[in-house]
C-alpha cells in the first residue's frame, strides 16, 4: 500500500489493524531480550555497581521523550503546511505518550541521581530543560482539551509545538554548553561511543524495543482518536437532526 493512501482514515484503520499485533509482538520480544541482557548479562559498573542498570530503561525513555516531540513537530508542519488529514490526529495522540515517557525519564533519572550525585534533583541544565519539555507536553494536552473547535485547536497546538522545538537542541547540547552534573553524550558521538560493547548492545536493543513499543502505542492511540472523532461527528449530526 502506498504511503499516501494512509492519509485516508479508513485505509489507515484497516492497515494499522493488521500492523498492531506485529508491533506488540516485536516490542515484547525486544523488551524481554533487552531486559535480560541488561539485568543479567551486562557487567556491573566498576564505580556505580548494579545501580548502573537503571541506564537500560532511563536512557531509552530520555531518547524517546525527545524523539516523540520531533515526530509531533513534523506532524505540526503537516497540519499547518501540508494540511494532512491525519497530522493533527498523530500529534494529539503522541502528546500523552511523550508526556509519559518524559515523566518516566525524570523519575528514573532522579532514582539514578540519588546514589550518583547524592540528591534526587538539582536544577541542572539537562534536568531543567527536560522538565520544561514535560511542561510543554502538559500544556499541549491542556490546549486540546480547552479549545472546543477542532480546527482552531489543531492550529494552535501546531504553532505551540513548533515554538517548543527550540527546547530540543537545548536538551541535547546542554551538557556541552554549560557545566552540568549530568554526564556528556556517550553513545551518539563523532568519535564513537564511549560505552563498552557489553553495555552498549543491551542499551541499543532496549532502545529499539522501546521505539517499537512507542510506535505500537502511537498507532493504537491514533486509531482511538479517529474513532472518537467519528463518534463525535455522528453525535453532532444526530443532535442537528
Amino acid at each position: 500500500m502506498p504511503i499516501r493512501d494512509l492519509a485516508n482514515p479508513t485505509r489507515f484503520l484497516a492497515f494499522s489493524g493488521r500492523l498492531l499485533p506485529w508491533l506488540w509482538a516485536a516490542s515484547a520480544v525486544g523488551l524481554a531480550v533487552g531486559l535480560y541482557l541488561g539485568l543479567y548479562v551486562a557487567p556491573a559498573d566498576f564505580k556505580q555497581g548494579d545501580m548502573v542498570r537503571i541506564m537500560f530503561i532511563h536512557v531509552p525513555f530520555a531518547w524517546l521523550s525527545m524523539a516523540c516531540y520531533g515526530v509531533m513537530a513534523i506532524a505540526a508542519l503537516g497540519t499547518l503546511v501540508w494540511r494532512h488529514p491525519l497530522a493533527d490526529v498523530l500529534q494529539k495522540s503522541a502528546a500523552p505518550i511523550g508526556a509519559a515517557f518524559t515523566f518516566l525519564a525524570l523519575v528514573t533519572g532522579s532514582l539514578w541521581g540519588k546514589p550518583t550525585w547524592g540528591t534526587y534533583w538539582v536544577w541542572d541544565a539537562r534536568l531543567t530543560s527536560v522538565l520544561i519539555l514535560f511542561i510543554i507536553y502538559l500544556g499541549l494536552i491542556a490546549l486540546w482539551q480547552a479549545v472546543e473547535d477542532p480546527g482552531k485547536a489543531a492550529r494552535a497546538a501546531a504553532i505551540l509545538t513548533l515554538v517548543g522545538t527550540v527546547n530540543l537542541p537545548i536538551i541535547k547540547f546542554s551538557v556541552d554548553w554549560w557545566n552540568t552534573l549530568h554526564q556528556p553524550a556517550s553513545v551518539f558521538r563523532l568519535d564513537g561511543p564511549t560505552i563498552d560493547p557489553s553495555m552498549l548492545w543491551p542499551l541499543l536493543i532496549m532502545a529499539l524495543a522501546m521505539t517499537i513499543l512507542f510506535a505500537a502505542l502511537l498507532v493504537m492511540a491514533m486509531r482511538n482518536e479517529i474513532l472518537r472523532r467519528r463518534v463525535r461527528a455522528m453525535q453532532i449530526v444526530a443532535a442537528g437532526g
